[in-house]
Parts: structure tokens; C-alpha cells; sequence
């Protein structure tokens, strides 16, 4: 006869399960900035030297990024189109570890803005990077009638655009599973000291900003930052009062001019609307 003896442990809990260790932050050798005018470093003026630094070469030095590593195609007054067939290809062919999307208010200003033509050529921008391994980090704008003065009709105007603009990125986003800087959230966004003379570009502290919030979406993604973006402004230069009203003539008044003139059809349209919600 055989006997089965069943063997019952008492008082014994059975320990956590062996987990893996926790994989090293990775090191990013090279990176890639895509966009406007905000991507080419405006605001953000280099002292002696003339031309601009801003968010690129920011994030560059945290991630530890050389020169060499380091990619910026972008141009201003760029559209979502011009980074897809002007900038895109240059950066597959750097084949960046990381690559910053900085792209979308020149669209809200034009007279053919359409939302989804700007989310097919964001996804076309996404998929193409990330099929070569890269992290693709877009941006989410905030509300930039909050900063740049504008009459009440203009200011709908521009924020409805904006709104119709975030929600193609939105899509975009949510479809392609990446992660996004979203401007609106981001901490001192709407505080006139980050932004330069022109409210349309951030200043020194402004792309200090953008640098950190991109830099912590790298983190988050498993990059290693060992150089973390510092929000004390130093190596840039203030522009002066005179500087101010330099640029105001020379290139404020003549943007604001030329984007006016295509932005009025549209403002006019939703002034109509408003007036027309009033007195029906």
C-alpha cells in the first residue's frame, strides 16, 4: 500500500517574486531639433558672437550630446509641411537617438490652415523617426493670446486656431503612443519674463524651460541627463531697450504685417459668429 502524505507549511509566507533589476539610463549620443523659429533659438540672443542658442543646444548639454551629435535644420517661419519634406530627411539621415518637434503656430496663421492635413504630416514626421529607433518628443502649444496683446476678436481668433491645432497634435499623440510637451501645463508659461520683447518667442528663461521639460520627457523614456537644465539665465545677453525697438521695426511690425493680412479673413469669420451668438 502506498500512502500520500500531503506536507502543509504552516506559518511560512512565501517571499516577493525576484525582480529585475532596473535597466542604466540610457546615453543619447545624438539629437535632433525640428521646427520654427522658436527650434532655431530666437529669444535666446549669444553675447559677442551674434546668432541665437535657445532650447536645442540646452537639451544638447544635459543629455550630454557633442557638437557633432547635435542637428538643427530648422528655419523660421517653417510649417508642420516644411518639416516633413524640408527638415525630415536630414534628420533620418542623422538618426537621432532623441528628436525635438517644435512646429505648428506659423500654421494657425496662414489662410489654409487644416487641422488634419497638419496631423497626417506630424504622423508621417513620428513614424518615420521612431521606425529608426528615435524618441520623438512633439510639443502641445498654449494659449498664445494670453501673452501676445491682441483686440478681444483677434484674441477668439488666434485661441480657437490654437485649440483646433492641439487637438490634431492631440490625435496624433495619442495614436502613435509618444509622449508630449504640453506648453499650456508647463510651469511659468504664461509669465511675461519667459517670454522675450516680442512675446512671440521665448526668452532665455523661456527656452530654459522648454529645455526642462524636454529633458525630463528623455528621463522619463530612459535617457540618461547628467547635466540637468539649470533655470538661473547666464551666458545669454538682454537685449537693450534700443535692441527692442530695432527689432519692433526692423522685423515685428513687418511679420506682424504679412501674417495680419492672411490672419483677418479668419478673424473676420468668427467676429461674425459672435455677433451673430449675441443677437440671435
Amino acid at each position: 500500500m502506498v500512502l500520500a502524505v500531503t506536507v502543509i507549511s504552516v506559518g511560512v509566507t512565501p517571499g516577493p517574486a525576484p525582480q529585475a533589476p532596473p535597466k542604466a539610463p540610457r546615453q543619447a549620443t545624438r539629437l535632433a531639433v525640428l521646427g520654427d523659429s522658436t527650434a532655431v533659438g530666437l529669444g535666446d540672443p549669444l553675447p559677442n558672437r551674434g546668432g541665437w542658442r535657445g532650447v536645442g543646444p540646452l537639451v544638447a548639454t544635459a543629455l550630454g550630446v557633442t557638437d557633432d551629435g547635435y542637428l538643427n535644420p530648422s528655419f523660421t517661419g517653417a510649417r508642420m509641411a516644411c518639416v516633413r519634406t524640408d527638415q525630415l530627411p536630414a534628420a533620418i539621415a542623422h538618426q537621432p537617438d532623441v528628436a525635438l518637434v517644435i512646429v505648428g503656430m506659423n500654421d494657425t496663421l496662414r489662410p489654409d490652415f487644416n487641422p488634419d492635413t497638419v496631423a497626417a504630416d506630424l504622423t508621417a514626421i513620428v513614424r518615420e523617426l521612431t521606425a529608426i529607433g528615435t524618441t520623438v518628443l512633439p510639443v502641445r502649444f498654449h494659449d498664445h493670446s494670453k501673452v501676445f496683446r491682441l483686440p478681444p476678436s483677434l484674441k477668439r481668433a488666434l485661441s480657437t486656431r490654437v485649440a483646433e491645432l492641439n487637438e490634431a497634435i492631440d490625435r496624433v499623440v495619442e495614436t502613435e503612443r509618444i509622449s508630449c510637451l504640453n506648453l499650456d501645463t508647463l510651469p511659468g508659461a504664461y509669465d511675461l519674463t519667459v517670454w522675450s520683447v516680442d512675446r512671440l518667442h521665448p526668452s532665455e528663461l523661456g527656452h530654459r524651460l522648454l529645455a526642462q521639460g524636454f529633458t525630463d520627457l528623455a528621463a522619463t523614456a530612459g535617457f540618461a541627463v547628467p547635466e540637468p537644465v539649470s533655470l538661473t539665465c547666464s551666458g545669454g545677453v538682454e537685449p537693450s531697450a534700443a535692441g527692442h525697438f530695432g527689432w519692433l521695426v526692423a522685423k515685428g511690425v513687418p511679420w506682424l504685417w504679412r501674417r495680419g493680412r492672411e490672419f483677418l479673413p479668419y478673424a473676420a469669420v468668427i467676429m461674425w459668429r459672435s455677433f451673430r451668438e449675441r443677437v440671435g
